[in-house]
């Protein structure tokens, strides 16, 4: 339940910033010209708290307002309590908006890298194109409580000058152990203030080439987490990406994604697409990945997305420009955004239900500060650029098959313009406000939000202790018995900390994984031997035998681990998994047989299949996922003429994910729904190998009502048959590297 706050205690709260300045003068800037604009100090942001509505029993206090922070985008709190916050002066003022230069469109979706982007803004500019890129500039501030007293009272610059013409908005802030992750179009950059006078020394771009298209304002480079397999995990918006890492290129141009890599910026890899802005990540107590994307405001709604690796959520930029024969072509007509229901569309993950309307901001309840009571709830903000229609939600996830439900969603504070929202040490919430409508004020506050009832809780004030405190120091048994603490951050910082000791934690961690006394306490230990054996020289056999735990959560860790390891090993053990455990267990021992990528795996997948029976489309994914990485992919096409029209399908989304031209035999199956697939594989992705044959299929009736006319003046026609229908609901944006809109349809969204 919702109270007004009508009677909350609103203190006289006068800010002074530091003598580094909340508002720093011209000699500041690294252009030696550029000052951000900042509002003085007032009493707005206090009185403010009147109007909020916030969960009963809850009390919301005014941390830091301006001149200490403005524009606020993003903030991340650090193991001390201190506040790093993303500030943007670029928006609209270095950052644009295709929707505001639409006879650019056809340019920017030709764009492949950043430097394609630049290059188009430097054409369409001219001699103006260095005052509307290159001034304004990025930064990030160091907020400070430095007395205690719940209120800060010091700001400082810790990163600015973030001005490159091709730059985006800063986005994306992660603090952990003295490092600073931040995410500013193109880059991902690590920070770090080495001689401890609050402005960062180290400013190293970890990787770069994000942000290849202008697309639409505020789909950046975001969702910075760390996740329990010790992985830096971010996102990205429908503005794609280009990076040349390690001797490869990953490149996705057409829509967003997460990626993920080790801590030092090593192993950069995709985790999965489709993705349209996923501004916030977040991993629950057993290592799921969740995110909270954005609508196209074309009739479509918000999602709450599970994460799978691999996966692939539906969404491609172009999608956002149709307007005709049906807006947004085929994520509207496809219902693609709609949560899981028969005859979906089967290449993509499903979101598990739609909520919020500009989600942001992202977290989950750490376990102390308020109570069990709100174990496992997600906090997700809602931006909607109107104080009085955002807030923050609150909902849980609960099992369903291989995935889950969103249950109990209500509103846990509204009436406030949220960007972003996060758990301090001490269990209180913390959430940052725009102030007011889509445009930069000049101002912006940070809030808390505490529950009187555990002011003097015990395990909180220990959480905050031991965050601030470190882990260095802790002998071995007291970081395996801090494996299975209340709180989330406790329990990584320990696993992680055992980690970074090497080998020599082997036995503790092997110890925590079989016998810890709390559950939680197990996941953290395999998750441990994960990272162990990641880095090398350690053996993960002994792991092979948590696949038989009567505990749930151990057998599907213990099989994502083996998977990730590729440990042959656990080849019978998994197999037998698969075949006879609940639907989650199923799941993940499905996509560690894929890692392994055995022969002998793809029968027993097949067989998962079958008696899945298109029922559940997590189960479904993972049979996909399973029989793509197949290392023998002439046996897993053996399985196009099974009797399972399940099997076939997902045989089929296997091979539109390797591109593979034998996709056109289905465009006989007797299922018109794989038909439709099929059609849909050829035509998307494109496989122009394969276009020929979609072109004679045309030629003949097709079963069931599964017709639509193919949307006009395509620039790849189908040969000989360029006014053909396509089978199913496939209306799409033309093929090609170019994603060309219809002709005249420049209509803004």
């Amino acid at each position: 339940m919702l109270n007004t706050l009508t009677q909350i205690a609103l203190p006289s709260l006068f800010l002074i910033a530091s003598a580094s300045g909340a508002q720093q003068d011209a000699g500041d800037a690294e252009d030696g010209g550029f000052v951000p604009e900042v509002m003085d100090a007032s009493g707005e942001g206090a009185d403010a708290i009147a109007r909020f509505e916030v969960q009963a029993g809850f009390r919301v206090e005014l941390f830091a307002a301006e001149p200490l922070l403005a524009n606020p985008v993003c903030f991340t709190i650090d193991e001390r309590g201190r506040f790093f916050v993303g500030e943007t002066f670029r928006h609209h003022a270095g950052v644009t908006d295709m929707r505001e230069h639409m006879d650019w469109l056809n340019e920017d979706l030709a764009s492949q890298t950043v430097a394609d982007r630049v290059a188009m803004f430097a054409r369409n500019e001219g001699d103006e194109f260095n005052d509307r890129y290159a001034r304004a500039f990025e930064q990030v501030r160091l907020i400070v409580d430095t007395d205690g007293d719940g209120r800060a009272d010091t700001a400082t610059v810790f990163a600015d000058g973030f001005d490159d013409p091709a730059a985006g908005i800063g986005a994306g802030l992660l603090a952990r152990d003295g490092d600073v992750y931040y995410t500013c179009i193109p880059d991902l950059w690590l920070l770090r203030d080495e001689d401890g006078d609050g402005r960062a020394d180290v400013r190293k771009v970890l990787h770069t080439g994000f942000g290849v298209r202008v697309a639409l304002l505020g789909h950046d480079l975001h969702g910075l987490r760390m996740g329990p397999d010790g992985r830096l995990y971010f996102s990205i918006g429908d503005r794609g990406f280009h990076v040349e890492t390690e001797g490869r290129t990953l490149a996705h141009p057409r829509t967003g994604a997460v990626l993920r890599c080790e801590p030092d910026g090593s192993g950069l890899e995709v985790f999965a697409t489709g993705l349209r802005n996923p501004q916030e990540l977040v991993f629950d107590d057993h290592g799921d990945l969740f995110t909270g994307d954005n609508n196209s405001d074309g009739g479509d709604e918000a999602r709450w997305v599970w994460v799978l690796e691999g996966g692939d959520c539906g969404w491609r930029q172009a999608y956002q420009w149709i307007t005709r024969p049906n807006l947004r072509g085929p994520w509207n007509a496809e219902q693609l955004w709609h949560p899981p229901f028969a005859g979906q569309a089967a290449y993509i993950n499903p979101p598990i239900a739609n909520i919020a309307d500009g989600p942001s901001g992202l977290t989950v309840y750490p376990g102390t500060g308020w109570g069990d009571r709100w174990r496992g709830h997600f906090f997700l903000c809602d931006f909607r650029g109107d104080r009085a229609l955002s807030g923050v939600h609150t909902f849980r996830n609960q099992p369903k098959g291989a995935g889950f439900e969103l249950v109990g969603a209500e509103r846990f504070l509204w009436k406030v313009l949220v960007t972003d929202v996060e758990f301090g040490p001490g269990g209180d919430l913390y959430v940052s406000d725009w102030v007011s409508g889509w445009n930069k004020t000049g101002k912006g506050r940070i809030y808390r939000i505490s529950d009187p009832a555990f002011a003097e809780d015990e395990r909180a004030r220990e959480t905050a202790s031991l965050l601030a405190r470190g882990f260095a120091e802790h002998a071995p048994g007291a970081l395996a018995a801090l494996l299975g603490h209340a709180d989330q951050r406790v329990r990584q910082a320990a696993q992680f900390e055992l980690v970074r000791r090497g080998e020599g934690s082997y036995a503790v961690l092997l110890e925590a994984a079989r016998y810890a006394h709390v559950p939680l306490a197990r996941l953290h230990g395999i998750w441990g031997l994960g990272q162990l054996a990641r880095s090398g020289g350690i053996d993960l056999e002994p792991l092979v035998e948590l696949l038989g735990s009567d505990d749930l959560e151990v057998r599907c860790q213990a099989a994502r681990v083996l998977g990730d390891g590729r440990h042959p090993g656990a080849l019978v053990a998994l197999t037998d998994l698969l075949a006879g455990g609940r639907p989650r267990a199923r799941l993940f021992a499905a996509m560690a047989l894929g890692k392994l990528g055995r022969t002998e795996s793809i029968g027993p997948v097949a067989q998962m299949l079958r008696a899945a029976d298109d029922g559940d489309p997590w189960l479904r994914y993972a049979g996909i996922f399973a029989l793509g990485s197949m290392a023998d992919q002439a046996a897993v096409l053996a399985l196009a003429d099974d009797a399972s029209a399940a099997v076939r399908r997902a045989v089929l989304v296997v091979l539109r994910r390797h591109e593979r031209p034998e996709v056109a035999r289905f465009l006989d199956d007797p299922d018109p729904s794989i038909v439709a697939e099929a059609a849909r594989a050829i035509y998307d992705v494109p496989i122009l190998s394969a276009m020929e044959a979609l072109a004679v299929r045309l030629e003949r009736p097709l079963p069931g009502n599964t017709e639509r006319p193919l949307p006009g003046n395509t620039e790849r026609p189908l040969p000989g048959n360029t006014e053909r229908p396509l089978p199913g609901n496939t209306e799409r944006p033309l093929p090609g590297n170019t994603e060309r809109p219809l002709p005249g349809n420049t209509e803004r969204p």
